[in-house]
Parts: C-alpha cells; sequence; structure tokens
C-alpha cells in the first residue's frame, strides 16, 4: 500500500510541474491556493465586462427597444475612466493608511463602486425603456451613472489588484501569476456569460433585477474573499511622508526609464490591432462566409480556447528566462498569420480556414497580452508598481476601446462607399466593409513590430536586475 500510495504522488508530481504550469507561480509563502483566491476579483472583473458589453448590450436594444446609438454610448462611457487608470495606480503607491495598507483601499473602493452601478442599474434601465414610472431622461441620468460607476469600479479593482499581486510574489514567479490572472479574467467572462444567457432565457423585468443584483452580491463576496489576509500591514504606512509625492514628477520619473514610451506605444497599437474586429467577427462569420447563428456565437469558444492555450505557453516559456517583449512579438506574428486567414476565407470560401483564423487571434492576443503585462510589472524600479500597471491598464483599456468604435465604423463606411460604386466596380461585394477592418488591423499589427523591435532582447533574469533564476517551483515543493 506505501508503494503504491508513493507511486500516486510521484505521478501527481510529474502532472504538477509538467501540465500544471500555474503552479510554478506559487512559492513558500503565497501558495498556489492563495494566488487562486486573490485571483478572484478578476472573476468579478470579467463578470461585470460581459455584462456590461454583452448581456446588457443585447438586451437593452432587443427586449427593452433601446435605441442603439444610446446603447453604444452607455458602453463606451466606462472608457472616460480608462486613462485615470495611472493615477489610481500611483495613489495606491503612496496611501497613507491607519491601518498600514495600500492596494485593500483602493480594491474596496472599486468594488463599492461596481456593486453601487449594478445594485442601479436595472431600475433606471426599466425607466429608460419606458417601461418605469418616470420621466425618460431620468432613466438615461441613471443608468450612465450606472454604467459610469461599473466601469470606473473594476478598472480600479483591477488596477490595484495587480498591483496587489506584483507585490506579494517573488520576481521570477510574476510571469506565471500574469498568466494565471488573465486565465482568472477569461474564467470570469465565460462562466458568467453563460450563466447570464441561461438565466435570461425566459426574460422579465422582474427577471432582468434579480440577475443583475445578483451579480452585485457576487461581486462583493468575490472581492472579500479575494482580499481576505491578502496585503501584509506595514506600520510605516500610516505616517504621511515629510514631502507629499507629486503624480506628475512619479510619471515623469516613470517616462525615464529606458524604451518606457516605445512600450506605451507598443501596447497601445498591439491593443488596437487584436481588438478592432471585436464587434464584427461574428457579422462577418454570417454574412461573408455564411455560418449560421449557432456556428457564428462557437467562434467566442475559439478565441478562449486560442487564449487558454497562450496563457499556459506564456506561462512555461517566461519560467525558462524567456524575453517577455519578444513573447509579445510573437504574439504579433500569429496575430498577422490569423488575421491573414481571416481575409484569405471569404475568397477560398473556407468556414475552416476562417475558424483557424480566430482560433489564431485568440492565441496570438494572449501572447501578446501576457507578454506586455509582464513587461509592466518590472517597469518601475523604483517599486511603484501601481503606476506603471496603471499606466499599461489605461493604454490598452482606452486603445480597445477606441479601437472597436472605430472598426465599427470604418466597416459600415466602407460599405456604404461599395455600394453606392464609389470604390470601383471590383470592389462592391458585402466582404470589402470587413476586409477593410482586417486589413488596418495588419498594418497595426506590423506597426507594433516596429514598437516591440528594440524593446526585444532582454531575459527575464536582466528584467529583474540580476535575481537569480530558480528552480521551477511545482507540487512537490508545496508546504505541507
Amino acid at each position: 500500500m506505501m508503494r503504491a500510495s508513493g507511486s500516486i504522488l510521484s505521478l501527481w508530481r510529474q502532472i504538477g510541474t509538467r501540465f500544471l504550469p500555474f503552479a510554478d507561480a506559487a512559492s513558500a509563502e503565497v501558495p498556489l491556493a492563495r494566488l487562486i483566491r486573490l485571483s478572484l476579483f478578476q472573476v468579478s472583473v470579467g463578470m461585470a465586462t460581459v455584462l456590461l458589453v454583452g448581456t446588457l448590450n443585447r438586451v437593452m436594444i432587443v427586449e427593452l427597444a433601446v435605441p442603439a446609438s444610446l446603447v453604444a454610448v452607455m458602453v463606451a462611457l466606462p472608457l472616460l475612466f480608462a486613462p485615470f487608470r495611472a493615477f489610481v495606480g500611483f495613489r495606491s503607491d503612496t496611501h497613507v493608511s491607519a491601518i498600514g495598507w495600500r492596494r485593500v483601499p483602493y480594491i474596496w473602493m472599486g468594488s463599492l463602486l461596481q456593486f453601487g452601478g449594478l445594485a442601479i442599474m436595472p431600475f433606471a434601465l426599466l425607466v429608460l425603456s419606458g417601461d418605469g414610472v418616470g420621466p425618460v431622461w431620468a432613466g438615461q441620468a441613471g443608468a450612465a451613472l450606472a454604467f459610469l460607476m461599473v466601469g470606473a469600479g473594476l478598472q480600479i479593482t483591477q488596477t490595484a489588484g495587480l498591483a496587489l499581486a506584483t507585490d506579494i510574489t517573488r520576481p521570477e514567479a510574476r510571469p506565471r501569476v500574469v498568466a494565471l490572472m488573465y486565465l482568472m479574467l477569461l474564467v470570469g467572462m465565460l462562466g458568467s456569460g453563460a450563466v447570464f444567457g441561461l438565466l435570461l432565457t425566459d426574460f422579465s423585468p422582474k427577471r432582468l433585477i434579480q440577475v443583475i443584483q445578483g451579480a452585485a452580491m457576487v461581486t462583493i463576496a468575490l472581492n472579500v474573499i479575494a482580499l481576505w489576509k491578502q496585503e501584509p500591514r506595514d506600520p510605516s504606512r500610516n505616517r504621511a511622508p515629510a514631502e507629499e509625492p507629486r503624480f506628475s514628477v512619479a510619471w515623469a520619473r516613470l517616462m525615464a526609464e529606458p524604451k518606457a514610451r516605445r512600450y506605451l506605444v507598443a501596447v497601445g497599437l498591439g491593443t488596437a490591432a487584436f481588438n478592432m474586429q471585436d464587434i464584427i467577427l461574428e457579422p462577418y462569420g454570417g454574412e461573408v462566409i455564411g455560418l449560421s447563428v449557432a456556428a457564428t456565437t462557437m467562434l467566442t469558444a475559439l478565441l478562449a480556447f486560442g487564449a487558454i492555450l497562450a496563457f499556459a505557453l506564456a506561462a512555461r516559456l517566461l519560467v525558462r528566462d524567456f524575453d517577455p517583449a519578444r513573447l509579445a512579438a510573437l504574439g504579433t506574428v500569429v496575430g498577422i498569420a490569423a488575421f491573414t486567414a481571416v481575409i484569405l476565407a471569404a475568397p477560398l470560401g473556407s468556414a475552416g480556414l476562417f475558424r483557424f483564423g480566430a482560433f489564431l487571434i485568440g492565441f496570438g492576443g494572449g501572447l501578446f497580452a501576457v507578454g506586455t503585462l509582464t513587461v509592466a510589472m518590472t517597469l518601475d524600479r523604483r517599486g511603484n508598481n501601481g503606476l506603471a500597471l496603471g499606466a499599461w491598464g489605461a493604454v490598452q483599456a482606452s486603445a480597445a476601446g477606441l479601437s472597436i468604435a472605430c472598426g465599427g465604423i470604418l466597416r459600415d463606411v466602407v460599405n456604404a462607399l461599395a455600394a453606392k460604386g464609389a470604390l470601383g466596380p471590383a470592389l462592391t461585394g458585402p466582404s470589402i466593409g470587413y476586409g477593410a477592418v482586417y486589413h488596418v488591423e495588419l498594418f497595426l499589427l506590423f506597426a507594433t513590430l516596429i514598437a516591440l523591435g528594440p524593446l526585444a532582447g532582454r531575459s527575464m533574469s536582466d528584467v529583474h536586475a540580476g535575481a537569480s533564476a530558480s528552480a521551477p517551483f511545482g507540487l512537490s515543493q508545496f508546504p505541507r
């Protein structure tokens, strides 16, 4: 019996180190269970994101008959807060707390904003649609406030949460922590999307209120569990410094870091390139490739599957001292192949090639996201992790929102010109507008490679300023 138990234990150790790359993010001080618990804030962020840009988008337009233009404005409102993520990160770096915390107050503040926005959102939407009691303008103001609160809350929570994850983990473990955090964000988006769709199958105003307020309660519960005993209390943080730190000075220091500006340009270009097609991918599959509604819905699963594989591969590569900027460049090259496949799928009439391109979009985007976020975790050598991560988040969120809007506008404008014959007799089909968007994305990806080029060439050991490359930490080294 003892011999059999020893064999089973040995097998699990091999599985843990070979097939569970995120287990290497753990350490004796921060075990895997603690990291997974901390990453629950990403689940709440994913849930709020799906609710804002997915579920409510459809419910407002179809079931509540809200004009699509007004819905687009509501969904875009959270982007107004995106540029302030750098300032939020800086404030969490320099926060003076009587309790001795830096990150926890900001994560809690973001959680409360998410909760408050979700609590008032269903009632505001009902008034906005005309089914409630009160003037429509009150519903518009309430819905705008709700969307803005939820968007600001999730961005504050994510910025401070990622900074806390950076604070408590070893430098050599941070790349796997990045992959784990992204995986949990994806889990939150996929899981909540499926649950929301199931609960709202038989739509009614009462059911809408119950689902959204249930999401508010789940958000608070997840974030409280994530925060519990995560950040150590430091008595030195309950005294104000002799000189009040200024954001402008800290920002100037960050921009003085080698190639920091180039890095942020690369993040903006790459994020715009991968996100511009978000709202046209499924319409392209249906209108041009001829896929059914069920088939186009499966594209989301293909994107997610590609991203999950990218996270796992990134975790394994980075633990082996792979350059994170080079990893982001690798994701960019995969993206070029992905969009080329999507473009060629139309003239070839190949649904298989189109699906393969969608899978590669998720895979390349995942590699790019993990690579750039890993660079952000090591960008500021003075320990201001919140400022660096806030700068990454501000550029990433702003570029994603603007590119999505530009993608939809560009598709409509080009299709309108093609329908009038303004582009010539050869460019009149329904694929012309979609193709224009994908060609712009290819251009942006090549520009991203140009921006990333000088950033590559540093291994993780160089990034960590000589931090020793320790052996992978797997299940066999977990505390007993």
